[in-house]
C-alpha cells in the first residue's frame, strides 16, 4: 500500500523528536534484526539520540498526520546515509522511497550506507533504488560484531 503524501510530512528533527526517534529506532531494529545482539541499552540508545543524532547529525523524522513519528532518517558529511528506520506497521508504505529520495537529494553526489549482511529485505530494498553492494566484511569493524556490507549509490 502506498502512503497518501498527505498523511506523513518529512521535516528535520527537533530537540522533543529525539526520545520518539530513538523508540522508532528500538521498534524497527528489533522486528528487522532480531537475531542482532545490540551492543546498547534502550537508555543509552535514546542518550544518543539526544545527545548525538539528533543535535549533531542531519536527523529527519517522518510525522503521522495528527502527530507520532512513524520513521528516522540520518545522513552524515552528505554523502553516508547513516540511519533509515520505520515503524514496523509502517514499512511497505512507501515512505521508505521517500526517504530515500530525500537522501538523494541532499546528498547529489552521490551516498553510501552499511547494512548487515542478515537484513536480506534491506539488501532488495537499497537495491532497487539504484545501490550496488561494493564492500562485506566480517562486522569486526561494526559495534554489534555483525556481518555487514557497504552499498554505494552513484547518480
Amino acid at each position: 500500500m502506498i502512503i497518501d503524501d498527505r498523511t506523513v510530512n518529512l521535516r528535520r528533527a527537533l530537540p522533543a523528536d529525539a526520545d520518539p526517534a530513538a523508540d522508532v529506532w528500538l521498534r524497527s531494529f528489533a522486528a528487522a534484526l532480531p537475531g542482532v545482539v545490540r551492543p546498547r541499552s534502550d537508555d543509552e540508545v535514546h542518550g544518543f539520540f539526544r545527545h548525538v543524532l539528533v543535535p549533531l547529525r542531519e536527523t529527519w523524522v517522518a510525522e503521522r498526520e495528527g502527530g507520532g513519528l512513524v520513521g528516522v532518517m540520518v545522513l552524515e558529511d552528505e554523502e553516508q546515509l547513516a540511519q533509515l528506520y520505520l515503524a514496523p506497521e509502517w514499512r511497505g508504505r512507501g515512505l521508505g522511497d521517500r526517504f530515500v529520495a530525500l537522501a538523494k537529494e541532499r546528498g547529489p553526489g552521490g551516498l553510501s550506507l552499511w547494512t548487515f549482511q542478515a537484513n536480506g529485505p534491506a539488501h532488495r530494498f537499497y537495491a532497487r533504488h539504484g545501490f550496488e553492494a561494493v564492500e562485506w566484511t566480517d562486522g569486526s569493524r561494526n559495534e554489534e560484531r555483525e556481518p555487514d556490507v557497504r552499498f554505494v549509490w552513484r547518480p
